[in-house]
């Protein structure tokens, strides 16, 4: 079971842009498609985005399309999630894990970590 470690996130103005990081703690993310997911309170968890095991095929909710771009470099093992023209409803907890394509479903083994937080405010 991989671990991940999330990184990247902050509190920014609307309009603005963020670049998260998800990495592995103890082992590799080569060999996994791998999936970013948002939490806000109260709400539940959703998919933002997945990326297949050789960065060529790339999924999107529609909330995020055009926005945010996940991109992956198996040489450092990382998996990034580029986020542009953040908006209020973007705020939340977000998370990395492994998951299926082509529709984005965390794999029955996936692990969530302390995930990292998006905060936007003016």
């Amino acid at each position: 079971q991989v671990q991940f470690v999330e990184s990247g996130g902050g509190s920014v103005q609307p309009g603005t842009s963020l670049k998260l990081s998800c990495a592995a703690s103890g082992g590799s993310l080569d060999n996994y498609a791998i999936g970013w997911f948002r939490q806000a309170p109260g709400k539940q968890r959703e998919g933002v985005s997945c990326i297949s095991t050789d960065g060529g095929n790339t999924y999107y909710a529609e909330s995020v399309k055009g926005r945010f771009t996940i991109s992956r470099d198996n040489g450092k093992s990382t998996v990034y999630l580029q986020m542009n023209s953040l908006k209020p409803e973007d705020p939340a907890i977000y998370h990395c894990t492994t998951v299926r394509v082509p529709h984005c479903i965390p794999t029955l083994d996936h692990s969530w970590g302390q995930g990292t937080q998006v905060t936007v405010s003016s």
